[in-house]
């Protein structure tokens, strides 16, 4: 890219800052802070000026997920990934930038235009089609006559009009073609109705027909508030005469995998990381009736075993999880996967023991401090499993003992926590009276039989690349710090522009990025300010990373892939630079950071000066091998001179 084009790109950027006009990215990025974004999917703690957490990309015991709210970044020292908010919502979303957009869009308050044509991608298109068929049921249960049983229903079930507004419950309606017909009005396809799910296809000519007929309709919703699916409650009135079951739910679509879903989320995340609790029911209604009755940290796993994904997302918002299940379920939790997965991942894991019969909803329409005191009761998981497996059994007995411990064992050794581990062998074997070292042994073996073979999608998680797992050299070390240096302390790019070249430097990468920070130093910030006329130099990171982005994105290299590499190579490193930065520098006075700066420049610089000394002395040996002594003479002058410079520097 040429230096005008440059320039006249800095002219532009300049301009829109000035008049107002943005992109919706931009004014997303204004009106959003990085940290609120990113605390709606994971718990972060203070540390310093900056945010920690483990990181929702791969498996770590240690924190090493950082946040800055001062530069609006995040990257991870662990598996190396980083970005911006846009770039954190599309990898724990697993959508592109568009679709990150769309769920930015509205908590900053930005309308997107749906006429653009960036923005009719087939999953915004999915999305459009879902939101729209939500208004119609909901539309149809408050207004149709053919709903009245329904609202009645509703109605009896102690439901409120504000709560059925608030969940936007609805009513299918019985013809064959009612959703589809108002669909297509609207100007979406047959086929692109049918992939939303609210379509099937008829098996005995090419037609298609609504799912959805007569039915109470509650929208299942995405994180974001997005729905993404429905579950259909057969009319009560209608009960006895349906073939096809009292619920039916969306099939699985571009935009909904129900084993990634809890009901309610959207509604229930924030009070559960408030209370630091979630509690996890079985049906649509029970969560709708325990929210209406003031307990609002609490989602449904709709009907199925909560699965590892579920898990994992209910642990970015708490270690605590709460399962209200019946009890027939709740006897076969020990052999659920996400069950499994919570308590490696050292979930506190509690069973709520419903009273009889009830269910949430009956517990919160009989007298709602029943629920109240039943949640407050709940056993832990490891608890509730002894009462209930050892209760039937004579302990006096040594095949009862045995049996016991065969149920047990393979439930402790699912246990992630070794203490944890530990304390439930020694309740056993204080209950069964058997040796903790007999136990121990057992276990082992259960330990052996549990281990399965790793899939590639679980391999590929615990095999992330650890970031800079290279051998590192001291004097790379150190590049990487100068660097990280001067883009915490920008006034100190002036003094390291004349005091070290880039062939001092250490590290293709590190190399690479400290050009462009002097190229865009030496002529972006130059003319900028050549423009507004009244600004002293100002190097701004967030502005140097755009144009970074931007500089990258237009080279056009051989093989377009080297090309995104190197971006996200050069992206991620500066990323990096900015919480090494943070960490490393944090402390220093401010005569300390001129003085650190000198310190490792100096370093550097000597380094280079004792590898060029090596390499002349190599020189100089040829050069008396061949007797040319006249290159000898040079080489033995530019030796002295380089001597001279290097102990010059080391005094």
């Amino acid at each position: 890219m040429s230096l005008s084009i440059l320039r006249r790109d800095s002219y532009v950027a300049l301009l829109l800052r000035m008049t107002g006009k943005m992109q919706p990215s931009d004014e997303i990025k204004q009106k959003l802070d990085i940290v609120d974004v990113i605390r709606e999917y994971i718990q972060l703690k203070a540390a310093g000026m900056n945010f920690r957490a483990k990181c929702p990309f791969h498996r770590e015991n240690t924190p090493s997920f950082m946040v800055s709210p001062d530069k609006q970044i995040w990257h991870c020292f662990g598996c190396g990934k980083g970005g911006d908010m846009f770039s954190f919502v599309q990898e724990i979303e697993g959508i592109n930038f568009v679709e990150a957009l769309r769920v930015l869009a509205p908590k900053a308050g930005v309308a997107l235009k749906r006429q653009d044509p960036k923005l009719t991608s087939e999953r915004n298109r999915i999305l459009d089609i879902l939101e729209l068929s939500r208004k119609f049921f909901h539309k149809q249960l408050l207004d149709s006559p053919g709903a009245e049983s329904v609202r009645n229903y509703l109605k009896k079930r102690g439901l409120t009009s504000e709560t059925i507004e608030d969940w936007q419950i609805g009513h299918s309606p019985e013809g064959w073609e009612a959703i589809s017909n108002f669909l297509k009005q609207r100007g979406f396809q047959e086929n692109e109705i049918f992939l939303s799910g609210m379509t099937a296809k008829s098996l005995k000519r090419a037609s298609f027909f609504d799912r959805f007929r007569n039915r109470i309709m509650f929208p299942i919703n995405d994180i974001n508030a997005n729905t993404v699916a429905f579950s259909a409650r057969v009319d009560p009135a209608k009960e006895e005469q349906e073939k096809m079951g009292k619920y039916i739910n969306s099939p699985q679509t571009p935009v909904y995998d129900k084993s990634k879903i809890l009901f309610g989320l959207d509604k229930a995340r924030l009070e559960i990381k408030k209370q630091d609790l979630a509690v996890v029911v079985e049906g649509q209604l029970d969560v709708i009736s325990v929210h209406q009755a003031g307990f609002k940290n609490v989602v449904a796993s709709s009907g199925t075993a909560l699965t590892a994904d579920q898990i994992s997302i209910l642990k970015r918002y708490s270690d605590n999880i709460a399962l209200a299940f019946d009890q027939d379920k709740a006897g076969e939790m020990a052999a659920d996967r996400g069950i499994r997965e919570a308590m490696r991942v050292e979930m506190n894991i509690k069973v709520i023991t419903l009273p009889e019969g009830m269910d949430p909803d009956d517990c919160i329409r009989k007298d709602k401090t029943v629920w109240e005191r039943t949640v407050k009761d709940a056993k832990p998981m490891m608890e509730y499993y002894f009462d209930k497996i050892l209760s039937p059994f004579d302990l006096s007995t040594v095949e009862h003992r045995r049996e016991g411990a065969r149920l047990l064992l393979p439930i402790i050794a699912k246990l992630g926590n070794r203490i944890e581990k530990d304390h439930w062998l020694r309740v056993l074997s204080s209950k069964i009276d058997v040796a903790e070292d007999i136990l121990r042994e057992t276990l082992s073996v259960a330990v052996s039989k549990q281990r399965a073979p790793v899939s590639q999608s679980n391999q590929k998680v615990e095999n992330l690349p650890v970031a800079d797992s290279r051998p590192v050299s001291r004097e790379e070390k150190l590049t990487e710090l100068l660097l990280a240096l001067i883009i915490k302390y920008p006034s100190l790019i002036e003094y390291t522009i004349k005091s070290v070249t880039a062939d001092q430097l250490i590290g293709d990468s590190l190399v690479r990025l400290y050009k462009e920070v002097v190229f865009y130093y030496n002529n972006v910030i130059n003319l900028e300010t050549a423009v507004e006329q009244s600004q002293p130099l100002n190097f701004d990171f967030n502005d140097f990373r755009t144009w970074l982005d931007k500089r990258i994105s237009a080279q056009k290299p051989e093989n377009e892939n080297d090309n995104k590499d190197i971006k996200n190579n050069q992206l991620k490193r500066l990323e990096r630079l900015v919480f090494l930065g943070e960490e490393q520098f944090i402390s220093l006075e401010e005569a300390e950071i001129k003085n650190q700066a000198i310190k490792i420049v100096l370093e550097l610089k000597k380094h280079s000066l004792a590898t060029h000394k090596k390499e002349l002395t190599g020189l100089i040996a040829q050069a008396e091998k061949e007797e040319n002594e006249e290159e000898l003479k040079e080489l033995l002058w530019e030796l002295k001179l380089l001597s001279d410079e290097l102990r010059e520097i080391s005094n």
